[in-house]
């Protein structure tokens, strides 16, 4: 046997001294190089000279490249087999332009193993613990699955990691697995979209002031940038308005004391010889408050203004404002929710107002003032408001969620309490407050806060914002809704520096150092966390991708990307090392070990095992209802074979807890039948006699046999001589004459509930498609609304789509990338979930003492928010096995078939199962009429469901089946990649088996190796370890050969 593990060593011995060539600066053909790569493609050729052929793509992440070699002897081929994905090696060869891609390859004449450690956390004592990570599951932004960083965590010597996907917890399931397998504590977290339940309209406003007529001053400043903490107002201007029309104005320039930057320049047209000997700031803002005596004062996004005028007046020692004011931006917003778009520019068009200079201040102070007109009086025809103490009384009201502007805050689970709430309030952003992404309301958080920890999160959280823009006192009142804060390191803040959002990084220091005064002052721990977004540095590359593939639709495109890698200790030290030694660890390692030390150590997310419905009685009527079918078609008593056979079945179904799933079953289809439809099984419910006897599937799974409807007569055949009963010849019943039913397909219990009887049933059933929704709807008559989902699903990023990903952005970049580079570029953006969506039949039911939230979050599919059904959160698959799911498929099917019976008045039930004229169509087209010339096919299936196929009809007119077990095999080999093709076909051809003999599906080796003695459990487990590729061991072989001579 060939050793697959081990060193690799081909060629000569390569000295690991001399340091390999980067791969990106290997442009043109070259007589010899020698690079080290990680190896994320293999594939082995077998030639036709019985040669192999090597392919292994390898990067060093600069650029990658396609490696060759052909083999020369078994030792080669022994080496080829050793070399895996996963492996580091390095190769040396001549690099040539390949024939066949016309790429330069690499013709590798030596390859050896290299050493690569991963990266550690040599940091000394006590490890941090990340508190803000995301993983795939974050929506077309971060790249690695939570897996990765479990194990990354692990071998760093960290006790725990938090997971803090946006807006979504579809990664629990993953991470719960993951912590348990490594004995690592998980956090459950999500980074929310937080939002006020409503913005004021008007602030100070307690007065019923009339405000028609009212004076007020309608005012506009333009500014050095957006923080009213670091930047200088350069513009203010106003306009005092009463009854409808301009009775006074204001426009000073102020001299900021610095040169106006060119972004300054550009916004508001304002330049340095305009502003140059200007009043100063403060004799300026005095000025503007004896104008602005006794009036109320109205801007458009008010609260930027009333910002830089407060950290101006306390900046000067001046009056803090005192008069009422009101924000025409949330006025409209209030009024109109929905619309888009509220901007100045966009309004004043709307409303017919005059915007001739928009972002000068003087301009835009008088459009405000006639737009307030505008919209208050439609406030008071809407809404009856006439005073300035009703503008806020809608406040909250209606869709007002959707006007606020979210900002990210970290929500963990806390306790096993705290994460069902956590499930509810995810719930609850996606169901009814999701308005373009998914929000939490303050109000709600605040409802189901216990058990919750929320923490302030990254820049665009309120706190740093408020900081950034407004100053300490802003921010420490919105700090005092945190139970933590959050800095971060100063790379992860770039993109603020390069949007002239701060003004460098002096300043970032600044706002950091302020962030930790205010956790101080309110004792508040502050920790360090790094926001990971992927795995290591080198996989920057690929959210970068993926963010580009977004387009303008994505904000992060409107800069250059953060380094947010999964940071070891040791790096978050050095990143905080400017704070001092003692206050980088306090972040560092201390608070975040102390948050993580906050949260219970058993929070599961998993159910650890099935939670069924409870139905009163339904064992027993389950019986009843199976007992009672048998004794009427087998008699009383019933033959060994078949009491055997039920009352093993019957014993696993009730034991287990599955009588329910049978009984919902059997009421989906009586329902189905009553309304005139039939319904057909598919899967492995056919091969339960339980299910045939209580009417949920038409398959009889009983070895073939005779039964007489007249007296219960019954002749069974045991030993595999036949393979289905529809084929046994006709026959009277030796007893009262009667012509015999024939039936029994010779199915295993085993291939559905498995073989000791405890697997979930999967009971899939095919509905007419037409009748479809009316079978889910009447699951939610059963069981209620509030209990019954469908399954979600979770789409990701596929492998054509990631390659078309990176060949757009190597268009818009203008790079050449080499195909190798191309295909491991792709393989990193494969596997990001994209959208969700559902399963087509797969409905959910909760049982009625518990509810969703025991298992998990809701939402709708892909968001849509008109939707007839909401889905599970979580991956269906995730939760298969702790709530019950049950398939009602929508099939052509039934429909047809109802079609036809309304067509031909045959009722389907009375066809013979043997018909020869329905044989007569997989052999010919003679029962229908019509010559093969006239509908192109030789074949009379055209019609039939599977069989319609060119592929289908070729395996007929080489098979020639007669009987229905035949056509069974062809359905079953016609399935999977190469069963048919070379393989069962060549045997057939070379007459090694018949058609019959070979195994057309899985029952087929369970069932063939019982008819040969073997004992049941090992047939079982043969079938089971073929199923999963594992093959047969040896001593089990050495059995089958045992069986084969006996």
């Amino acid at each position: 046997q060939v050793q697959t593990d081990g060193p690799v060593q081909m060629g000569r011995q390569m000295k690991m001294t001399d340091a390999p060539q980067q791969m990106v600066t290997i442009t043109q053909e070259e007589r010899s190089v020698t690079v080290e790569g990680y190896v994320f493609d293999v594939e082995v050729r077998e030639l036709r000279s019985k040669r192999q052929l090597l392919i292994f793509k390898v990067t060093d992440y600069s650029s990658s490249f396609i490696a060759k070699k052909f083999s020369n002897g078994p030792e080669d081929e022994a080496m080829f087999a050793r070399i895996q994905k996963g492996q580091w090696l390095r190769v040396r060869g001549s690099v040539q332009e390949d024939n066949y891609s016309r790429e330069l390859t690499i013709n590798a004449q030596d390859i050896q193993t290299v050493s690569h450690p991963d990266p550690t956390d040599d940091a000394e004592g006590e490890k941090r613990v990340e508190l803000h990570l995301h993983t795939n599951m974050s929506q077309m932004d971060a790249m690695n699955p939570i897996s990765d960083y479990v194990k990354r965590a692990k071998e760093w010597g960290h006790k725990a990691i938090a997971v803090t996907d946006h807006a979504g917890l579809q990664a629990y399931p993953e991470a719960h697995s993951a912590a348990v397998k490594a004995g690592l504590k998980m956090l459950y977290g999500v980074e929310i979209n937080l939002v006020d339940d409503g913005t004021p309209v008007a602030y100070r406003a307690d007065e019923p002031r009339d405000l028609a007529s009212a004076e007020y001053v309608v005012f506009d400043v333009e500014t050095t940038g957006l923080s009213a903490v670091y930047d200088k107002v350069i513009e203010l201007a106003a306009v005092k308005m009463k009854d409808g029309k301009v009775i006074d104005q204001f426009e000073e320039m102020i001299d900021p004391g610095f040169p106006l930057s060119e972004l300054t320049i550009n916004l508001t047209h304002i330049t340095d010889d305009m502003v140059h000997g200007s009043k100063s700031e403060v004799d300026v803002f005095k000025l503007f408050q004896q104008f602005c005596d006794g009036a109320i004062m109205v801007g458009h996004n008010v609260t930027f203004d009333v910002g830089f005028l407060d950290n101006g007046y306390e900046r000067h020692g001046l009056a803090d404002i005192d008069n009422p004011v009101i924000d025409t931006l949330e006025l409209s917003r209030m009024l109109h929710p929905e619309r888009k778009n509220h901007k100045l520019d966009t309004l004043a068009k709307q409303y017919k107002v005059s915007l001739e200079h928009h972002h000068r201040a003087n301009a835009d102070a008088e459009a405000t003032g006639y737009l307030l007109y505008a919209l208050e009086k439609e406030a008071a025809k809407m809404y009856g408001m006439t005073t300035l103490n009703q503008l806020n009384d809608r406040v909250g009201a209606g869709d007002a969620y959707k006007a606020a502007r979210p900002s990210h805050a970290i929500v963990f689970a806390k306790t096993q309490a705290g994460l069902k709430n956590l499930f509810k309030l995810v719930s609850l952003s996606n169901v009814k407050y999701f308005y373009r992404v998914p929000r939490v309301p303050r109000s709600q958080l605040q409802k189901l806060r216990e058990g919750l920890l929320v923490g302030s999160a990254c820049s665009s959280g309120e706190v740093f914002t408020a900081m950034m823009q407004k100053g300490e006192a802003e921010a420490r009142a919105k700090a005092s809704f945190y139970d933590y804060l959050e800095v971060q390191p100063l790379p992860v803040y770039q993109p603020l520096i390069e949007a002239g959002l701060i003004k460098g990084e002096a300043h970032l220091k600044d706002i950091i150092q302020k962030v930790i005064k205010i956790g101080s002052e309110l004792e508040k721990p502050v920790v360090a966390t790094g926001d990971a977004h992927y795995l290591d540095q080198h996989d920057a590359i690929y959210r970068q991708i993926l963010i580009h593939s977004q387009g303008g639709a994505n904000p992060l495109n409107r800069h250059s990307l953060p380094d947010v890698h999964f940071r070891s200790t040791s790096e978050m030290l050095t990143d905080f090392s400017w704070l001092g030694e003692e206050k980088a660890h306090e972040l560092v390692v201390d608070n975040s070990n102390l948050i993580a030390n906050w949260v219970d150590d058993d929070i599961t997310p998993v159910k650890d095992k099935l939670y069924t419905p409870e139905v009163p009685g339904v064992e027993e009527n389950l019986k009843h209802d199976v007992m009672t079918t048998a004794h009427e078609l087998y008699g009383d008593p019933l033959p060994d074979i078949v009491a055997q056979r039920l009352d093993k079945e019957l014993k696993s179904i009730i034991g287990n807890g599955f009588s329910v799933i049978y009984n919902i079953a059997q009421r989906l289809v009586l329902k189905s039948n009553k309304d005139g439809y039939l319904v057909g099984s598919r899967g492995s419910v056919g091969s339960s006699l339980a299910a045939t006897m209580a009417g949920i599937t038409e398959v009889n799974p009983l070895p073939p046999h005779y039964r007489c409807p007249n007296c219960q007569y019954s002749e069974f055949f045991t030993h595999g001589e036949i393979g289905s009963g529809f084929d046994l010849p006709d026959k009277q019943c030796p007893k009262c004459g009667a012509d015999l039913h024939k039936d029994g397909h010779d199915i295993p219990f085993e291939t559905f509930l498995g073989f000791h009887g405890d697997k979930v049933p999967d009971i899939d059933l095919n509905f007419s498609g037409d009748y479809q929704p009316i079978a889910h709807n009447y699951i939610k008559v059963m069981f209620g609304e509030d209990h019954s989902f469908r399954a979600g699903t979770i789409g990701t990023v596929a492998d054509k789509t990631a390659y078309g990903y990176v060949k757009a952005y190597e268009r818009d970049t203008g790079q050449q990338l080499r195909g190798a580079e191309i295909d491991r570029l792709a393989q990193g953006d494969t596997g990001v979930k994209r959208t969700t969506g559902q399963h087509p039949a797969g409905i959910l039911i909760v049982p009625a003492d518990m509810d969703i939230y025991d298992f998990t979050p809701i939402q709708y599919p892909a968001d849509d928010q008109n939707a007839a059904w909401m889905t599970t959160h979580f991956d269906f698959h995730s939760i298969h096995d702790n709530i019950l799911k049950m398939d009602v498929l929508g099939h052509d099917d039934p429909t047809m078939i109802r079609m036809l019976q309304d067509l031909s008045g045959v009722e389907p039930k009375s066809i013979p199962t043997d018909d020869p004229g329905v044989m007569a169509l997989f052999s010919g087209t003679k029962s229908l009429g019509v010559t093969p010339e006239q509908i192109n096919s030789k074949m009379g299936t055209l019609g039939i469901p599977e069989f319609g196929t060119r592929f289908v009809r070729g395996m007929l007119e080489e098979t020639k089946p007669t009987t229905f077990s035949e056509l069974l095999q062809i359905s079953g080999l016609s399935h999977g990649t190469d069963v048919w093709l070379g393989n069962a076909e060549e045997l057939i051809k070379q007459g090694i088996v018949t058609l019959k003999e070979v195994i057309g599906c899985r029952d087929n080796i369970m069932m063939d190796l019982i008819h040969w003695g073997m004992e049941d459990s090992m047939a079982f487990n043969i079938m089971e370890h073929v199923r999963k590729g594992r093959g047969i061991p040896d001593d089990w072989q050495r059995q089958c050969v045992k069986r084969e001579r006996a």
